[in-house]
């Protein structure tokens, strides 16, 4: 059965953040003959409080992306992944969202962050007790919403088991690889990781 991939979109969202996560687990899927992985994106609350399927998004630096499902008709996610970007500022403010994430976080098998989405995920109490990384440029912000963690400056990723956060933007690719290996084994990694031309490991 495939498992579903479920990238959080928002507002002044840092573009390669999903963008990079999204190509790697939707190539893997494309590799071994769409067998592996069902991804799409969700979007979530606007300024108004609702956030319809077809409401675009806009990215970092005007990138204009239509998300497929709002919160309300997301399926349930085998993986949640939070991407960063400036619009996290927002987000550890928006208590719907932050809401949703506990919700859907209990219930799926993984859960990813990428760059700043780790600062939500402190915001929302999943990195309490563990390990976790962000961005460079906010690794004392996210000692300051999550006292109770241990901040990793020196990794691109960090794996808690059912909780992974990556360091910025690109790093994101190199977990998302990470989960794929283990999901599926090294050589899928490598064969998707080789398919975009991606130096990994």
């Amino acid at each position: 059965m495939k498992q579903n991939v479920a990238i959080l979109l928002f507002d002044e969202i840092e573009v390669l953040d999903f963008a990079g996560p999204f190509e790697v687990f939707a190539k893997t899927d494309e590799l071994l003959g769409y067998e592996t992985f069902n991804v799409f994106t969700v979007a979530c609350p606007g300024p108004a409080g609702m956030a319809a399927p077809k409401r675009p998004i806009r990215a970092r630096n005007g990138l204009s992306v239509n998300p497929d499902h709002d919160f309300a008709s997301c399926p349930a996610p085998h993986l949640l992944i939070v991407p960063g970007g400036f619009g996290t500022r927002a987000l550890l403010k928006n208590e719907a969202t932050l809401s949703w994430i506990r919700t859907t976080a209990a219930s799926a098998e993984l859960v990813m962050s990428v760059c700043t989405g780790a600062l939500v995920l402190a915001k929302a109490g999943l990195l309490d007790g563990l390990r976790a990384t962000t961005h460079y440029e906010r690794l004392e912000l996210l000692r300051q919403l999550a006292p109770g963690t241990e901040v990793v400056a020196t990794e691109r990723y960090v794996d808690n088991g059912r909780i992974l956060t990556s360091a910025g933007i690109s790093a994101g690719i190199d977990c998302s690889l990470h989960v794929v290996e283990r999901l599926l084994g090294p050589a899928a990694a490598a064969k998707t990781a080789r398919q975009m031309e991606y130096r990994w490991k």
